[in-house]
């Protein structure tokens, strides 16, 4: 699904991302953890093809970087992001913006058949937004809008699902009910391959099988998540000594409180 090699991003001299090397196979579902500053966002710019690495080899759903038409193939890619929620108007129904999703659009500007509005139903439902389908955007709350987000790009029937940090600015209900939904997702018979970025550990829910930590536009290691998230390793990523306490099947952190005290 997805295959980085050797991947380096210098600006202004600096490298943002260097000798990233990643593999995403089809039936896994990854997290991206690092915090702010690691290289996450510039990550996802490569693989959307919206940025070129100075060095190295991207590979995206079989089609390698340089030999492939770029608009197409994000065709296969669903992007959930700050930048993608605030270009849409406050005026637009929830139900507008789904159908948007098909024609890859921000507004509806195609005509639709009574077939794309069951399947953008089909979605909301899914999302558990029925009750919004009449709504206008800019009446909604920040979950709500991100689960319509999630609702309009599954509509083009992504072979990926990249969610960028979609529980920032959600209070703890909120945020929990939107990860449920991210679960259920998960387990639906067509879910694409999911990528979810995030700085904060908790978020990472048990079906993001494998997770790669970022740091410094470096990788600090990769792997299956169970392994990753650690006392040792987790507290080594962050350099600083944290508690772990595992919780419904998620990884919780805490600063130790010798260096609370500190």
């Amino acid at each position: 699904m997805i295959n980085l090699s050797d991947v380096t991003v210098i600006k202004n001299k600096i490298d943002i991302l260097k000798n990233v090397d990643w593999e995403v196979k089809k039936g896994e579902h990854w997290s991206i953890l690092g915090l702010n500053g690691s290289g996450k966002t510039t990550l996802l710019n490569v693989i959307n093809g919206y940025l070129h690495p100075t060095y190295g080899h991207v590979e995206v759903l079989g089609e390698l970087f340089g030999k492939t038409y770029i608009p197409d193939l994000r065709k296969q890619i669903g992007l959930i992001s700050a930048s993608i929620q605030q270009q849409i108007k406050d005026f637009e129904s929830v139900l507008s913006i789904v159908l948007s999703g098909k024609f890859a659009s921000i507004g509806l500007w195609d005509a639709v058949e009574k077939t794309d509005i069951e399947q953008a139903q089909s979605y909301i439902g899914l999302l558990n937004c029925e009750h919004l389908q009449d709504r206008e955007y800019g009446t909604l709350s920040q979950g709500e809008r991100q689960r319509v987000l999630i609702a309009r790009a599954l509509m083009a029937h992504p072979k990926i699902l990249i969610l960028d940090e979609p529980c920032n600015g959600l209070d703890i209900i909120s945020r929990e009910e939107l990860l449920k939904i991210i679960e259920e997702l998960s387990k639906s018979k067509d879910c694409p391959t999911l990528i979810y970025v995030t700085h904060h550990v908790e978020e990472i829910l048990p079906c993001f099988t494998h997770t790669l930590l970022l740091k410094n536009g470096e990788v600090f290691c990769q792997g299956l998540s169970k392994e990753l998230l650690t006392e040792i390793t987790l507290s080594n990523f962050f350099e600083r000594p944290v508690a772990v306490q595992i919780e419904q099947n998620r990884t919780w952190i805490a600063l130790k409180e010798s260096l609370i005290q500190n």
